[in-house]
């Protein structure tokens, strides 16, 4: 796919982090830019850097959703792209001993379905309405009419303690991009996943510099975070290149995550 001022394109978790490299990113080659993202200040300060759109929306709210891709598509077209960023996560042991009293407690379920309601179901909801909107355009000269990228983990594969859920919702994504991809290909919608490992988003921000700094030592090479704008070139990648469908692409330094 040619990424020009032709091209629209709606980014979720645009207003900080890989999301938001991603938009300057597609900003950058000319596409027309909706920033998805509960952060109004945030987003609207971004939107309004790159030209683009804001649209507050929270991806767990089926309203919210619905009148954000309204409000893109009135105001930059229909889009041919979508990145899903929007994510988080939280650290619960199954079962645990608190060590002071030795209290058994279990992971909070409703803690649980959270993760899941965001990170997966919030993914593919966006997926399905945005194809269905895809679908209504008439595919490019060479046979595109859209391109998916979603955001997994590298805890999809190598979860670490106290992340259950957070890596069932991340391997959630993994498990239904090929499904999702075949489900669109013979409308010319192509679909991939990229599995950041540790990155310098705004999640480490408040974490002090020695902690970043050997949280980047455990990557074989290089020895350090990755940076949001490398996320953006591996996303763009699977946007431009025809033939990049389908897959689940790991972009971590070669780290594989130890238990803890």
């Amino acid at each position: 796919m040619k990424l020009d001022s032709s091209i629209s394109a709606v980014v979720t978790g645009g207003a900080s982090g890989l999301g938001e490299a991603t938009v300057r990113a597609l900003a950058a080659h000319g596409v027309k830019v909706a920033i998805f993202d509960m952060n109004e200040a945030k987003g609207e300060a971004v939107a309004k850097d790159v030209g683009g759109v804001f649209c507050q929306m929270n991806v767990t709210d089926e309203a919210s959703v619905d009148a954000a891709f309204a409000k893109a598509r009135a105001a930059i077209g229909q889009e041919r792209i979508l990145v899903n960023c929007a994510g988080t996560g939280n650290a619960v042991k199954t079962a645990s001993r608190a060590k002071d009293t030795g209290e058994i407690k279990h992971f909070p379920l409703n803690q649980f379905d959270l993760i899941i309601q965001i990170n997966l179901v919030g993914t593919f909801r966006c997926i399905a309405k945005s194809a269905a909107g895809m679908l209504t355009l008439a595919p490019t000269e060479d046979g595109d009419r859209g391109a998916i990228v979603n955001t997994a983990s590298v805890a999809a594969v190598d979860g670490q303690i106290g992340q259950a859920a957070y890596s069932a919702s991340k391997g959630g994504v993994v498990g239904m991009t090929l499904p999702i991809a075949r489900d669109l290909s013979s409308e010319g919608i192509r679909v991939n996943t990229i599995l950041p490992g540790i990155f310098n988003t705004p999640l480490l921000a408040a974490a002090p510099q020695p902690v970043k700094d050997a949280l980047g030592a455990q990557v074989p090479f290089p020895k350090r975070l990755g940076n949001p704008e490398e996320y953006a070139s591996l996303a763009l990648e699977m946007i431009k290149n025809g033939y990049f469908n389908g897959e689940c692409v790991r972009l971590d330094g070669a780290i594989r995550m130890a238990p803890r």
